[in-house]
This record gives structure tokens, sequence and C-alpha cells, in this order.
């Protein structure tokens, strides 16, 4: 585990090698992160959601979205306020089977949390039909639609997430259901939504759908993740070339990072957003991914 935990650092830093500090520094202040992992949750972190809030202030961070697959986060975002006066930190909500999967209820609740500060509520992620299907899983999963269209429990979520403004992501449903999800919140007037790491496994959605989702008023979200592993230089090549193709207008970056082993957020956000300015991205389109979009995601003004 230690070498692990040195291997991403040591990669980390690598890519942060040809930059200067100041680089990273300078792209971080202001910057928006709608996709961090932290304690307490069920499998190994490498921080707790108030060490990740206390660590992206540090940096001059805006807002950080805290995110967990199975419990609710707005009550973790509320204490983590607290702990670092002056950053935005907000949760959610994953509907994944440990809060009834498709239910409007737990949304309802989301918002009644102290301090009103769960924002996005996920599709299924882990527990989605399409993850168990894509992972050869044979155990109970969360459906969104059947024969194509979607379930009336899917509708009455979208349903809640319009009438409280709260932001949609299409967590790890297919590409067809994100888009009939999508559509679906247009037509129910959400005013915020993401198509969720939407060219990563299993959701996987190509760049004429991904240009769908930018029409139905979704930004497009590319994750960083690690960049230890050995695919990530290709995979940083093909998020800077799917951002140009879609517009930066309708994309944002996160982070997807907390996982122990990995790179810490804030370090990780960085490194993702120079590799992103190494393949072309110019300093206004980062400015949009990173820190407009995600703030008019979340209603910063």
């Amino acid at each position: 585990m230690l070498f692990r935990i040195a291997a991403a650092a040591l990669a980390t830093f690598a890519t942060l090698a040809p930059q200067t500090a100041n680089d990273a520094d300078q792209l971080l202040r202001g910057a928006i992160d709608v996709h961090v992992h932290s304690d307490p949750d069920n499998v190994p972190r490498s921080l707790d959601g108030i060490e990740a809030a206390r660590q992206a202030r540090a940096k001059g961070m805006r807002a950080i979205v805290l995110k967990n697959h199975y419990d609710p986060t707005a009550g973790l975002a509320y204490l983590a306020r607290k702990e670092a006066p002056g950053l935005e930190v907000f949760g959610g909500l994953d509907l994944n089977l440990t809060v009834g999967g498709m239910n409007a209820a737990a949304v309802e609740h989301l918002t009644q949390v102290a301090g009103g500060w769960g924002r996005i509520v996920w599709m299924s992620t882990f527990d989605a039909e399409n993850q168990v299907r894509y992972s050869k899983e044979n155990r109970p999963f969360v459906s969104v639609s059947r024969n194509g269209a979607l379930l009336p429990e899917a509708k009455a979520v979208i349903a809640a997430i319009a009438k409280h403004r709260l932001v949609l992501a299409t967590g790890h449903v297919s590409a067809a259901e994100a888009l009939l999800l999508l559509r679906e919140g247009r037509q129910q007037g959400v005013a915020h939504m993401i198509a969720t790491h939407a060219m990563n496994p299993p959701v996987l959605m190509d760049v004429a759908q991904m240009q769908e989702a930018a029409r139905l008023g979704a930004m497009i979200e590319f994750v960083g993740g690690s960049l230890a592993t050995a695919d990530a230089p290709a995979r940083m090549d093909r998020f800077a070339d799917a951002i140009r193709r879609i517009g930066a207008q309708f994309c944002i970056a996160s982070s997807d990072l907390g996982q122990k082993g990995n790179a810490l957020p804030v370090d990780g956000f960085a490194a993702f957003l120079l590799a992103l300015r190494a393949r072309g991205l110019s300093a206004a389109d980062l400015d949009r991914v990173a820190k407009q979009n995600p703030a008019a995601l979340l209603d910063l003004h």
C-alpha cells in the first residue's frame, strides 16, 4: 500500500514538474471541484470531508462538492463549512440501493438537511443496472428505464430535482439512458444537469452523444482520476480532443479523487488541469471548465 501511495505521489509530481508550483496554484485559485470522495465511507479514502475542505481552502479554491456512493453528504458539507470558512462546500445524494434507488422522498429529504447544502443528485452509480451488467455481477440493481422509456419513479425523482432547483447528474447509467434522463430533465425544467464522467466506463458516451447532451442543456463532465496509470496520457489526449469538439462552454473538469493510494483531490485536480493545458487548452477554456461552468451549475454568482 505504501508503495502504491508513493507511486501515485511521484506520478503527480512528475506531471507537475515541467510547470512551476505557481502555475498549479493559479489554476486552482477560484476553481470548483464537483466530484470529491472522502471519509466517512465504507471503502478506504485518503482524507475525510473536513480535510478535503481545508485543503481546498488553503489552495484558494472557491468550492467543492463531497460525494459518497451510498450515504447523503449534505450533513457533512454543513460540518465542513464550519471548519473551512470562506469555502463553499456542498453535498449531494447518490440514488443507489442504500437510499431506496429512484426515491423522490430521499431527494426531498436532502433539501431539508440543516444548511441546505445538498445540491447534486446523482442517478445510481455502483448499483445502476448498467454498472452491474457492465461489471458482470449477479446482484440487485437500480433501473431507470425499461424498453427505452424512463420508469415513473425516475420521472418522479427528476420532478423533485426540478422543484428544488437541484443539479441532475446522470451517474453510471448507459449513454442512451443518460440522454433519456437529460431529455426528461429539460422537459420538466431542470435548470442544471451533468453528464457524469461521460467518456468513462461504464457510461462510454461518444462525441456525438456528448454533443447531444450539451444541446439538451447538460454540462459534460471530464474527470482526471489517477494520472499514475499507464493509459493516463492517452486518456488526457482523448479528453482534450473531446472538449475542443464539444466546446469548453459545455464542459466541466473535476477530480473524482479521494481514493486511498491516489493523489489527494487538490493535487490531482491541479495535475489534471495542467495536463489539459499541456494539450492546448487555453487559459480561457480552463477557466470555463474549472471555474465558470461549475459555478453556474451550483448557482454561485
